[in-house]
C-alpha cells in the first residue's frame, strides 16, 4: 500500500507512441490496477478523491491524461477508437498486461473500444455514465448544457454532471470542493482538444445497421452504472449496454444525472469494490 492519495501522489511521464503520458498511481499494489477514463474536457483532476481514494483502498488507481489531454503531450484523435489505441500504449508502457478498465461518459466509450482491441488487457469493465456506439442521444441536454456560461465557470461541472434540483446542487458544490483540494492540477482541456472530443463523439453516436454488434465480442464481466435521468447520455443507453453486453450488470442511482459516482461516491466505491472483487 502507497502513502499516496488523490491529493499528494506525485504526477509522472511514460513515453509510448510518441507521447509523453502524464499519470498518476497510488494504492494498494499487487493486484490488478484500475485505469480510469475520464469525461468529456477532462483531466485527471476531474476525477472525484472520494471515488478514487476509496477504491485505493483495495487496489492501484491509475489516473492519466490520454493525448493532447492536460499535461500529456501529443494531439487528440477525433476519434473513440484512436483514443483508445493510445489508452493502450499508455498502458503497455507501464508494463502492465492485465488491468480493470473504468470509463466515464467519453471514457466509457473509449474503455469499450479499448476492450475490442486488446482484450486480452482488460480483466473487468466498469462504464459510468455513457453509451454504445450509436447512442440515443435524442433527449440530451449535452449540447445545451456545454453552451451556457456559468458563474464561476466551475459550476458547469454542477450542470454537466449533477441534476438542477436542490440536492443535486448540494452534491455538485460538495464535489467542487474535494476535486479542488488538489492544489498541483493537470492544464484545462484546450479548445483544440476539446474540439476533437467532441467530433469523436458525434461520429461514435451516428446510428448504422448493426452498430451495436460489437458488444457481443465484448465478453469480460461489465458494471454499468447510470443516474435515474442522465442529462447528457440519457439513462436508456445504460440498458441499452447491459442488454447487449454478454456478461454485464446494470446498477441506476436515484435522483442523479451524469454523475451518479460523483453523487454517491461512498456507494459507488462499494459497489464497485464488490464487482471487481468478485
Amino acid at each position: 500500500m502507497t502513502t499516496y492519495t488523490h491529493e499528494t501522489v506525485p504526477t509522472q511521464f511514460v513515453e509510448a507512441n510518441g507521447i509523453r503520458f502524464a499519470y498518476r498511481r497510488f494504492g494498494k499494489t499487487g493486484g490488478v490496477p484500475i485505469v480510469m477514463n475520464i469525461h468529456f474536457r477532462g483531466t485527471m483532476d476531474h476525477w472525484d478523491p472520494a471515488v478514487t481514494d476509496g477504491l485505493a483502498q483495495q487496489r492501484e488507481v491509475i489516473l492519466f491524461d490520454n493525448a493532447g489531454i492536460g499535461a500529456s503531450s501529443g494531439v487528440t484523435p477525433a476519434s473513440i477508437p484512436g483514443m483508445a489505441t493510445d489508452a493502450i500504449a499508455f498502458i503497455k508502457a507501464l508494463g502492465i498486461s492485465k488491468a480493470d478498465i473504468l470509463g466515464y461518459s467519453i471514457g466509457g466509450k473509449v474503455a469499450q473500444e479499448i476492450a475490442v482491441q486488446a482484450p486480452d488487457l482488460v480483466r473487468k469493465l466498469i462504464l459510468v455514465g455513457t453509451g454504445p456506439r450509436g447512442a440515443d442521444t435524442a433527449a440530451s441536454k449535452g449540447g445545451e448544457i456545454f453552451a451556457t456560461s456559468y458563474d464561476p465557470p466551475e459550476h458547469l461541472w454542477i450542470a454537466a454532471h449533477f441534476l438542477p434540483n436542490e440536492d443535486g446542487h448540494a452534491a455538485g458544490l460538495k464535489y467542487l470542493e474535494r476535486k479542488h483540494r488538489r492544489k498541483d492540477r493537470s492544464p484545462e482541456v484546450s479548445e483544440a482538444s476539446a474540439a476533437a472530443q467532441w467530433k469523436a463523439i458525434a461520429s461514435s453516436n451516428v446510428k448504422t445497421d448493426g452498430v451495436w454488434d460489437y458488444l457481443a465480442d465484448i465478453h469480460q464481466p461489465t458494471l454499468v452504472v447510470d443516474g435515474s435521468n442522465d442529462l447528457i447520455i440519457p439513462t436508456v443507453n445504460g440498458f441499452t449496454l447491459q442488454q447487449h453486453l454478454p456478461n454485464a450488470q446494470l446498477i441506476v442511482y436515484p435522483d442523479s444525472s451524469h454523475g451518479p459516482h460523483n453523487q454517491y461516491p461512498e456507494l459507488f466505491v462499494a459497489h464497485a469494490t464488490l464487482f471487481l472483487n468478485a
